[in-house]
Order: structure tokens, then C-alpha cells, then sequence
């Protein structure tokens, strides 16, 4: 849509399926589509009504909440992980089905969304590392009975945490073992497993538990995960009641177990090599594979509460004064209500941008990993065909191929008409160097989704309940918000704090795969803003040459001290650039989803009318966030770059007050320096009191001048960020809502 177009259109109607299916890119997936509206049935009928029923005044579970299984089971959400030829529906991979669910289901309450999930995370270290005979048999055994069919579902928990005090402390520190128990001569070991769980999600319904473990027997070689059965010879106490504050619809239990198990039960089964059994993998490499995925679906849980406050604000909003004698019907303030003042309509904008911004980012990660997975198991096959086993050699096969992935990335950022097709088409079609490619990229995606979804969304769930007034305290506020902002305060938490991912971030946002690529995206921004100067790429891509700038610059500069700036132990710098790296990658991800609305809606019956006004509308929203996004960027880069450099005294040789040559020269990259005070009185004084009435001398900025030239033109790209939510916030009083919120039904 021409950016002329933008003044003359609004949003007319909140965005409805049709519009999310294209941004969200499941618009050709009917199978997906169907799910999702089941799930939504479920989500806004019985999981609803429990909420307002008050179920979640309790911790313990109650039949009615065991009864949201049966639900589960009958709309196919349990069944959605399992493959078509076990009984499942949905074929190929399934991270954006999974964030689907979690989102629908989160819309409403996260625990029932925890609940849903927990079975499928239970199973996950069999999917992504079981053996095939593994994973064969218990998708088989957890396939929901079909109508008239008399028997019960395997339903699963993941044992990872132990009590407290190793609880949240290392997932490397296990408190659970395991040892022999039993090796008959020729004949499988029986091993011993005991295990004392923390925070365990499930137990009250688990019949199994996939259980990670670390070796407390010479002959046994390091860490793995172990599957425990309910019927297996020992203890299988499902433990006490967690007493949360949060997630009331999900079971959670301190579990104990002390059982007897085969060895085959060891997930991905193991080797014997002088005597010691050696787990194909460890507890670490099994988490690694499942965590990257499974973060992603909790990420769309905060995403969804940030988008399901909009309705119940708006309609708070309009309502504020209505049954007041002194306000008639069709006066302004019985219609608008606290819209006619500018800061609720401006917060629920900033509210409504960062919910856009999380779905995108989360969405577009749960894609990537779509495309990852089949790579991945291609990638597999063809190592063990070339003989190549364990990290080690892993690694070294993958550094010999880092050269054709650099070549690939570039060949990418190519236009079609320019790159070398026939080159570009051989390594298009290499398995590997695509997989190293995504890879790359997931590794930074999968972190940052949870990171800033849980963290900021967090924090912007307080700003909707803020804007909810007195309802915001009470239990039946509308859209249960004050439900969702305390959950949100647990999914910070869950898979990793945010300490977790953080320090993942540290390390993959510095592979040069990654940066190459990341490089491509700011030339993608630049494009964008040449055709859509209005959706903020501009903004963007200056902010993101500043991130750039800064980590390269940190990688080798030292503090005043000396001291090494960009490395592990210094959190203070990496993780701070790993929570500016989260903005930008959200708001580009929004940005894209809304291009990619423009490009498809006008196909869809559904969505051309009124495409004009929701385009425009989310336009807006996008370069709100683009501004706030680089705003945090210009912030967050400006403390590292300057912050551990010594400020100047006025004692010593470290005072380096500006001569007004030196302020005349400056005026190329400050603009207004020179004539900024009077005769320069404030910066060099030649009479009376050598100090001139300030805090201390100024700082200069030798080899900084272009991050300083950066900063002013950063400053420079929000021009009509605030235009833009003026317009966002105008459109706020003008589209329509329901009569009342469609749950609970």
C-alpha cells in the first residue's frame, strides 16, 4: 500500500484469523487451521469456565482439572506430536503446530497451555533422541483411545530438577543416579535408578517420566536420561503438591523415585566397551536438542497474553464512566471513555506493538526449526554414513565446511540476476551447509524468543493490568490479566532463566555464520525502508549497524583497567548485548510479517476489505516498536562503548578540557557543539576560577567519532516514530470490538 494511503484509512476491526494465518504463514495448512480452532473450542469453553469457576484458587488437583485431558484428547491437541502412522494427523515437522497450541491455549490461561505441553516435552528426548524402537513404541502407547475404546493414554512428565538446594542451580548438577543393579551373563543390565524431582509438571497423571540421571557406577560412563515406569519393581511416589502461586491448572509435584529398570530404557540406547556401558547420549545433549525447541512454545504463551489484553483494555477503556448521570449516551465521554486521554491510548499502543513484535519473533523461530529438523536428521544420516561419531569429530567436519556456508550466505544477499546460479544451486542443495546455515540462525532465534518474550512480555503484562484500574486486582478481571501477568512472571523461569539464555546468546551471536547473515538483514532493512520508509526500517537498520559496531568494538577494546571487555565472565557487557540483540531481531520479524500481509492479503476474499486500514494500523505499530527497539539499542550501546571508560578528573593528567579549536572541529560530527554555550566559557575557562561551575571536565571521544556519528544519526531515524503513534493511537478509538469477550463459553 502506498505510504500516501496511510492518513486516509484505519483499522476498522481487530485482526481475525484470515490476517494471522498469512502473517504467521499457515494460511495453505488447512490441517493446522482445524487444529488450531479446536484448541481455541477447548481454550475458550471448558478451560475458561474452570478459570472463572475459580479452579485456580487451589494447588491441588482436582477432577475437574484432570477432566481438561479427556478435552485435550478428543480436539486432537494431545495427539498433535505423534506421526500419522502412530495415530497422529499432522504430517512433517511440528514446532509451529506446538507454539500454535501453546498460544491459543496461553490466550486464555498458560497453565492449561503447561498442562497440554507437558506431555509432549515428557516425550520429547524420545522423539529427538530415542532410538527407533523407542520412540515406535510409546507414540503408540500414548495415542488417545478412539470413541468406545475401553483403555487409557500413556501420559508422561520430564524429571529434570532435583530438590532444593541444586534446584535452578545447574541442570549439569544432578542429584539423581544410576547404577547397576543387576548384568546376567549375557543378558541385558538392570539398572537402578533414584531420582528425587523439583517442579516436576504432570506427576499427578504421569505414567511414565523421562529422567535425567548421572552415573553413581564404574561401569557406567557419564550422564543420560532414563524412561521410568509407574509398574516398574520399586517406588514411583508422585511426591507432594508444589504450592504455586501460578499455572494453578497444570499438576505440579516433588516426585521420588527409586526403581528398577532394563538398560534399554536408556534414552537413545547405549554401547558396552570393556565392561562399561556408555550412553549414546548424555543428559546434556538431550536436553540441548529438546530445549531449543520447546523454549519456542513457551515464548508464544507470553506473546499470547500481550495480544489477548487488547480487547479487554479497549472495551475497560470506553466503559470507564458509563452509568454516571452526568454522562448521557452519545457524548463523548460515554463513548470514549479514558480514550479521550492521550497516555491510555499511547500505552496500550506501546502494549499492542511489543505483543505484534513477540508473535513475529516466536513464529518466525517455530518456522526456522520447521525447516531445521529435516535437515537435521539428514545431517545425521549422512555423518554416520561417512563414519563420523561424537562432538569432536562433529565439529571438525563442520569447520572444514564454515568456507561453503560463508560462500552460501553471501550467494543469498545476491540479487538472482547478479549471483552465480549454478554455484549458488550446488550448495543450495548441500544438507550440510544448509543445516549450518539455519542452524546458525536458530541458535540465536530459539534463546532470544524465550528471552525478551518472557522478560519484556512480563513487563508489559503489568502495563495491561495497570491500564485495567481497580478490575486489575481482582480475580474476575476481564481476560483473567491478572492471571496471565502472574504466570508470565513463571514462563521467565521455565527451560532456563533468563541468566540461561543470556549466556547462550553470549556465544552464538558471535559465530560469523551468524553475523554474516545478520549483516544481510540490515541491507534487507535498507530495502525495505526505500520502499516502506513508514514501518521503521530505517530506524532499524541503523540501530542494528550500531549492535554491530558495538560488539565488534567490544571484542577488542579493554576497560580502563586493561581488563578484556567482550568474554564469558564479563556478563555485564555480553548479556547486555544479548537483551539488545532480542529488540532487534523482534521488531525486524514484525516488520516482515506485515510485508508479508501486504503481499498476500489482497489475494484473500477474507482479508482485501478493509486490508487498507489494518495495514496502515499495523504499519504504525511496527515503527513504534522499531523506534522503542532502537531506542533501548542507542541506550544499551552508548553505556558499553563509553560506561568503562574512566571519566576525566580535574586533577592529573586525565583532564582534557576543549580548546574551542578543538570544538570547532568537532562541529562535523556534533552538529551545534561549537556554539552550544557562550564563548566556550564552560569548557575552557582563561580567568578567574580555573573550573568552571559543572559536574567535572568533558570527555573526548579519539576513535569513537563514528559510533558518535551513529548515535546522532540513530537519533536522527526516530523522526516520526511519535506521528506514528499518534495515528496508532487515533485508529484505538475508532475500531470496533465485540459486545463481550468470547470466552468463557
Amino acid at each position: 500500500m502506498p505510504e500516501k494511503m496511510i492518513d486516509d484509512v484505519t483499522l476498522q476491526t481487530l485482526p481475525g484469523d484470515a490476517i494471522r494465518q498469512i502473517m504467521w504463514r499457515f494460511s495453505d495448512r488447512f490441517d493446522i487451521q482445524m487444529l488450531v480452532q479446536s484448541t481455541r473450542a477447548v481454550a475458550r469453553g471448558p478451560v475458561a469456565r474452570l478459570v472463572a469457576e475459580g479452579a485456580r484458587s487451589t494447588h491441588d488437583w482436582t477432577d475437574q482439572k484432570a477432566a481438561l485431558f479427556k478435552h485435550f484428547d478428543e480436539a486432537g491437541i494431545t495427539g498433535a506430536f505423534l506421526d500419522p502412522e502412530c495415530g497422529g494427523m499432522i504430517e512433517g515437522p511440528k514446532n509451529l503446530l506446538f507454539a500454535l497450541i501453546a498460544f491459543e491455549l496461553a490466550w486464555v490461561d498458560a497453565g492449561a497451555a503447561t498442562a497440554s505441553l507437558a506431555g509432549n516435552l515428557a516425550f520429547a528426548p524420545i522423539h529427538e533422541r530415542g532410538t527407533p524402537e523407542q520412540r515406535l513404541h510409546y507414540m503408540q502407547r500414548m495415542v488417545p483411545p478412539a470413541p468406545g475404546e475401553n483403555r487409557k493414554p500413556l501420559r508422561g512428565a520430564f524429571g529434570l530438577t532435583e530438590p532444593i538446594p541444586y534446584v535452578g542451580v545447574d541442570t549439569g548438577a544432578l542429584g539423581g543416579k544410576v547404577r547397576i543393579a543387576e548384568w546376567p551373563d549375557g543378558g541385558e543390565p538392570i539398572l537402578h535408578v533414584e531420582k528425587r524431582g523439583r517442579f516436576i509438571t504432570n506427576m499427578d497423571l504421569a505414567n511414565f517420566v523421562t529422567a535425567a540421571v548421572d552415573s553413581d557406577d564404574p561401569r557406567i560412563k557419564g550422564s543420560c536420561m532414563v524412561i521410568l515406569e509407574e509398574t516398574d519393581p520399586g517406588i514411583f511416589d508422585r511426591g507432594a503438591p508444589t504450592r504455586k502461586l501460578v499455572h494453578q491448572l497444570s499438576s505440579t509435584r516433588d516426585p521420588i523415585f527409586s526403581l528398577k529398570v532394563p538398560a534399554s530404557r536408556i534414552i537413545g540406547g547405549y554401547k558396552i566397551k570393556d565392561g562399561v556401558i556408555i550412553p549414546n547420549y548424555s543428559h546434556g545433549d538431550i536436553i540441548e536438542a529438546v530445549f531449543r525447541r520447546t523454549r519456542i512454545t513457551v515464548g508464544a504463551m507470553t506473546a499470547a497474553k500481550l495480544l489477548s489484553a487488547v480487547e479487554p483494555v479497549i472495551r475497560y477503556q470506553r466503559g470507564r464512566f458509563r452509568g454516571t448521570p452526568t454522562v448521557q449516551p452519545g457524548s463523548s465521554r460515554y463513548e470514549l471513555g479514558l480514550q479521550l486521554k492521550e497516555d491510555t491510548l499511547h500505552r496500550l499502543v506501546d502494549i499492542w506493538a511489543s505483543g505484534e513484535a513477540a508473535a513475529s519473533l516466536v513464529f518466525a523461530a517455530a518456522r526456522l526449526f520447521d525447516e531445521i529438523d529435516p535437515l537435521e536428521r539428514e545431517k545425521d544420516r549422512i555423518l554416520e554414513q561417512q563414519g563420523v561419531s561424537g562432538a569432536w569429530a562433529q565439529m571438525k567436519v563442520f569447520r572444514n565446511l564454515r568456507p561453503k556456508a560463508m560462500e552460501y550466505v553471501e550467494l543469498c544477499a545476491q540479487k538472482p540476476e547478479h549471483r552465480d546460479t549454478s554455484r549458488f544451486k550446488e550448495l543450495e542443495q548441500d544438507p550440510l551447509v544448509r543445516y549450518m546455515v539455519l542452524d546458525a540462525v536458530g541458535n540465536v532465534l530459539c534463546p532470544a524468543s524465550k528471552l525478551w518474550n518472557t522478560g519484556h512480555g512480563a513487563n508489559m503484562m503489568r502495563e495491561a493490568l495497570s491500564l485495567m484500574g481497580g478490575y486489575g486486582i481482582t480475580e474476575d478481571c476481564p481476560g483473567f490479566l491478572a492471571f496471565k501477568w502472574m504466570d508470565a512472571q513463571l514462563e521467565a523461569t521455565y527451560e532456563g532463566p533468563e541468566a540461561v539464555q543470556r549466556r547462550q546468546l553470549s556465544i552464538t551471536m558471535t559465530m560469523d555464520i551468524f553475523l554474516a547473515q545478520f549483516r544481510n538483514w540490515i541491507k534487507e532493512m535498507r530495502q525495505i525502508a526505500s520502499r516502506r520508509p513508514g514501518t521503521g526500517a530505517c530506524t532499524l537498520a541503523t540501530a542494528m549497524e550500531m549492535w554491530l559496531w558495538t560488539l565488534e568494538h567490544l571484542q577488542n577494546a579493554t576497560d580502563a583497567n586493561g581488563n578484556k571487555l567482550y568474554h564469558s565472565p564479563r556478563q555485564g557487557v555480553t548479556f547486555a548485548l544479548a537483551d539488545a540483540l532480542c529488540w532487534l531481531l523482534a521488531s525486524r520479524y514484525q516488520i516482515r510479517d506485515v510485508l508479508e500481509l501486504e503481499e498476500k492479503g489482497r489475494n484473500n476474499p477474507m482479508v482485501a476489505e478493509g486490508l487498507d486500514g489494518t495495514l496502515a494500523f499495523l504499519t504504525d505499530l511496527c515503527h513504534v516498536q522499531s523506534a522503542r527497539a532502537s531506542g533501548e539499542v542507542g541506550r544499551i550501546c552508548a553505556e558499553l562503548v563509553h560506561g568503562y571508560n574512566r571519566h576525566p578528573s580535574w586533577d592529573g593528567e586525565s583532564c582534557h578540557p576543549y580548546t574551542p579549536t578543538e570544538l570547532d572541529a568537532l562541529e562535523s560530527v556534533a552538529p551545534g557543539i561549537a556554539g552550544g554555550v557562550a564563548g566556550h566559557a564552560d569548557i575552557m575557562s582563561t580567568e578567574g576560577d580555573p573550573h568552571p561551575c559543572k559536574a567535572g571536565p568533558c570527555v573526548r571521544f579519539e576513535g569513537l567519532e563514528t559510533f558518535t556519528r551513529m548515535r546522532l544519526k540513530l537519533d536522527g531515524c526516530l523522526t516520526g516514530a511519535r506521528l506514528a503513534k499518534d495515528r496508532a493511537a487515533q485508529a484505538l478509538t475508532k475500531v470496533m470490538i465485540p459486545e463481550a469477550l468470547d470466552y468463557p463459553q
